[in-house]
């Protein structure tokens, strides 16, 4: 919905690529979506525009993907006295895996494994997490990310056969919050740490790590060397970002930016507190 309110088009393109996303990073043949089409009253021009758009963002992904609507639903004239819900299409995703045994996981598996991430990192900051909530931007109206649907298809094949070859350890598509909040995840899920080394990346520092561009995957790999030479003969975006560690920490360059601990408290700690203390 952050993406659709402010391009309904391209947010419903986002909505889709996303649930691609999500299924190419366990290694499953994306098969079909369903959608859940929620607007206000579309006897009003702009949400009728907010629909079409919404439509049309929808068709060009699936079409572009191979990846039909089968089924769905719409709801329409959601209004609290005359004032509408944000558009907000909801998509769900299935896929197929031809092995369960190989189903990959976000968990980073073992320190001194490299990290990588596949897809180009502009420092997209556009509608992110990182306006909203660092720079109490929410009010705002800003540009959603835009989806290159042939990259997303090419990135998201390479990954797939990453995982089918066994060429990856550990798989994360980028979502909200970007390529460090991704990173944080990992690390989360399999009780690790990561030391990331930069330099000379092609956007400020803020926005390298917190942009939500799309078609991105953090992976790592203990064979770096070969995947990016198989990346660079694919056409795809493949970038070193640092090492996994032992230590349950995340480090930039050196210096610590958080532990593992802190994130857990952050992540998981807060519904409890609340809750206890209602």
């Amino acid at each position: 919905p952050r993406y659709v309110a402010a391009d309904p088009e391209m947010g419903t393109k986002q909505a889709v690529v996303e649930t691609w996303r999500n299924l190419v990073a366990v290694g499953a043949d994306p098969i079909a979506i369903t959608d859940n089409m929620n607007f206000g009253n579309p006897e009003r021009p702009e949400i009728m525009g907010q629909f079409v758009g919404s439509v049309q963002g929808m068709k060009e992904a699936c079409e572009t993907l191979k990846y039909p609507v089968v089924s769905g639903n719409v709801s329409l004239y959601n209004e609290t006295q005359g004032q509408a819900i944000l558009p907000a299409p909801a998509i769900g995703g299935v896929g197929l895996l031809g092995d369960v045994a190989k189903t990959m996981t976000l968990a980073l598996k073992a320190a001194g494994q490299s990290i990588l991430v596949i897809g180009e990192t502009k420092g997209w900051l556009g509608a992110s997490l990182y306006v909203r909530e660092l720079c109490k931007d929410a009010k705002s109206v800003h540009a959603p990310p835009p989806v290159d649907l042939a990259m997303e298809r090419r990135n998201g094949d390479f990954v797939r056969g990453l995982i089918e070859r066994g060429g990856i350890t550990a798989c994360h598509d980028v979502s909200d919050g970007g390529l460090l909040v991704a990173l944080g995840e990992m690390a989360l899920a399999g009780n690790l740490g990561a030391a990331l080394e930069l330099a000379n990346q092609a956007a400020p520092l803020h926005a390298f790590l917190f942009g939500e561009d799309q078609g991105r995957y953090v992976v790592t790999t203990t064979a770096e060397e070969t995947l990016l030479a198989e990346a660079k003969k694919a056409g795809v975006s493949a970038l070193r970002l640092g090492m996994t560690a032992a230590a349950r920490q995340l480090t930039l360059n050196g210096r610590v930016l958080i532990s593992v601990e802190e994130l857990r408290d952050a992540h998981e700690g807060w519904l409890p507190a609340y809750m206890a203390a209602s």
